[in-house]
């Protein structure tokens, strides 16, 4: 069996500077895909470049909700982009209350933009909310979303099965692994087997063992460990399951026929 690594940022310098090696510790750890994602107008070339390269990566164009000073993409411009074969999702994209404060109708109108591009093209939203969760949802449901995956899962049950409510994903990362993450572990054993991903979201949040680590694709393998443990299943079962959900959400994504 193989895992997919669905988020990462194969382009940031950490991971870029040694991308065969990086490559290969993914061969080795039996990690068969990885979805580069986008967070911007350079990323989305760079990460269309590596999928371009390597027929195991794939990648995303989106704008991440964080910086509104980000050159911003129409519709238009992220349906024309979403038709390169190798880009499978739109965004990163989302609402981000985190480190944004004040007037934020700047990311509410980026985040609908992605959800009519997703809406439009068929391909699923790749969405990040930090401490938007309201918010999050009523965009969702006032942009009437299709289809698309909470990554980097770091909410509650509750807001685990709105998410599920609409039909959508949740993925998990290295943060899961995390000793204080008492309350993404609960929502993690609550999700049904048929809705879960796993991440890195590399080069950050590396999970335990590799904690305070710059993060590697290779390394989602941790994750799913831990969520096999957590859940009380074998880790043949995430596998397999965190693949097939891949494939459903990810329809543009071609299955391996064998190991890489």
């Amino acid at each position: 069996m193989m895992l997919i690594d669905s988020h990462c940022h194969l382009n940031m310098p950490e991971l870029a500077a040694r991308l065969p090696q990086v490559l290969e510790n993914m061969a080795q750890a039996e990690i068969g895909q990885a979805i580069a994602i986008s967070v911007d107008r350079q990323s989305a070339d760079e990460v269309l470049a590596l999928a371009e390269q390597h027929t195991n990566l794939f990648a995303s164009v989106g704008v991440h909700p964080e910086d509104q000073n980000s050159a911003e993409m129409s519709v238009d411009e992220l349906i024309a982009a979403a038709q390169h074969p190798k880009v499978v999702g739109i965004g990163e994209t989302g609402l981000d209350y985190h480190w944004c404060s004040g007037d934020l109708a700047w990311q509410h109108a980026r985040f609908s933009t992605h959800i009519q591009a997703s809406n439009q093209t068929g391909l699923p939203l790749i969405i990040h909310t930090r401490d938007a969760a309201a918010d999050t949802l009523r965009l969702l449901h006032e942009n009437q979303a299709q289809q698309g995956v909470i990554h980097c899962f770091t909410e509650d049950t509750a807001f685990a099965k709105a998410v599920l409510d609409l039909g959508f994903y949740i993925s998990f990362s290295g943060i899961v692994t995390f000793r204080n993450a008492q309350q993404i572990q609960e929502a993690c054993k609550y999700v049904p087997l048929d809705r879960i991903l796993v991440e890195t979201d590399a080069p950050y949040l590396a999970p335990v063992p590799k904690r305070g680590k710059p993060n590697e694709p290779a390394y989602v393998r941790y994750t799913a460990e831990f969520v096999a443990q957590l859940r009380g299943e074998s880790m043949a079962t995430i596998e397999a399951a965190t693949t097939a959900n891949t494939y459903r959400l990810f329809s543009k994504l071609p299955p391996l026929t064998r190991q890489p």
